[in-house]
């Protein structure tokens, strides 16, 4: 038996690729998701989504660190042992893709787990006031 399908994007509504690859709003699909590198827009400024209300957190920061340091430094190690160029070419080569791959990654991921929350409608728990 399979799971549940994945809903389909409402019209006006981009995919969750397609609002991670793109910085898209989740809700009307325009470009207005980042106001920097990686930093989120306070709100949408086409139809005024606020995207403060979602909580992305740190999660994709610290895993994308992690892992892209992990594969920068095991290329590093590898072209050190092939070719043994010198340290120059070690830092001009890996400081601008540790830095591209860190911010490209962090938009991706935090444009993705925005866009996942707000098509799963997905909220903060909250307390009943029953006890």
């Amino acid at each position: 038996m399979t799971g549940p399908a994945a809903p389909a994007p409402e019209k006006g509504q981009p995919s969750l690729a397609e609002a991670a690859l793109f910085g898209l709003c989740p809700s009307c699909g325009a470009r207005t998701l980042f106001a920097g590198a990686a930093r989120f827009a306070p709100r949408c400024r086409a139809c005024g989504l606020d995207f403060g209300q979602f909580n992305v957190g740190d999660g994709p920061a610290a895993f994308l660190t992690l892992v892209i340091g992990g594969v920068l430094v095991g290329l590093a190690l590898w072209l050190e042992v092939a070719v043994q160029p010198p340290f120059w070419v070690h830092l001009i080569l890996w400081v601008p893709l540790t830095i591209g791959a860190v911010l490209g990654g962090l938009r991706l991921a935090k444009a993705a787990l925005l866009t996942a929350e707000y098509s799963n409608r997905a909220g903060e728990a909250r307390q009943s006031s029953h006890d």
